[in-house]
């Protein structure tokens, strides 16, 4: 077994993120503040696949890459401190995005890939839970999805439109950050 990387995220390189978005004039209308808050979701999504790779290639254990998703977890989910409301609710909404590549991963080492449904139908069932006010079942349902997508299934974003906006919606989009990561584990630089 090799060594797997010491660390697959720090709180320092979140908070350096959270640095950014308090110290910029953000605007989600504009490009480069949309895609600043992209960043800082497809780099979690990032560390994510890494730890969910590492596992698949047998450099990390089951028990260690679910710590290691945790870890990541408590990092990002944390309470983020930041004065301005509006940035505040912007990076809350890419918390809410990854809440479901957390619990994808960690389903997905646990038990593996879903195997009842497609993506999309467990999208469907998610968005239908939701509707219900049964979000822990709406959230079961996406995770299930996302353990496809970490295995190589297709995450359609044409479901996603169908759907009223929501938790299910923002799971999707934190889900597509998650396909991306999974096809091209490359780093975000913290600079662009």
């Amino acid at each position: 077994m090799s060594n797997p990387p010491t660390e697959f995220y720090s709180a320092e390189r979140w908070q350096n993120w959270i640095d950014r978005i308090d110290d910029e004039e953000i605007d989600p209308e504009d490009e480069s503040s949309a895609r600043l808050l992209l960043n800082l979701q497809d780099d979690t999504a990032i560390a994510i696949a890494k730890i969910v790779s590492a596992y698949d290639d047998g450099e990390l254990e089951g028990e260690a890459a679910l710590e290691e998703i945790a870890d990541v977890r408590n990092i990002v989910l944390d309470e983020v401190d930041i004065d301005d409301e509006e940035k505040l609710m912007l990076v809350d909404g890419v918390q809410t995005s990854l809440v479901c590549v957390f619990f994808a991963a960690e389903e997905y080492v646990a038990n593996g890939p879903a195997e009842e449904a497609s993506v999309s139908e467990y999208l469907r069932a998610a968005a239908d839970a939701e509707a219900e006010e049964d979000l822990d079942a709406a959230l079961g349902y996406a995770a299930q999805a996302g353990t496809l997508v970490i295995d190589g299934e297709e995450l359609d974003m044409a479901v996603a439109e169908d759907l009223e906006y929501g938790l299910v919606t923002e799971w999707i989009n934190g889900l597509d950050s998650l396909q991306s990561a999974m096809s091209d584990p490359e780093v975000v630089e913290e600079d662009e």
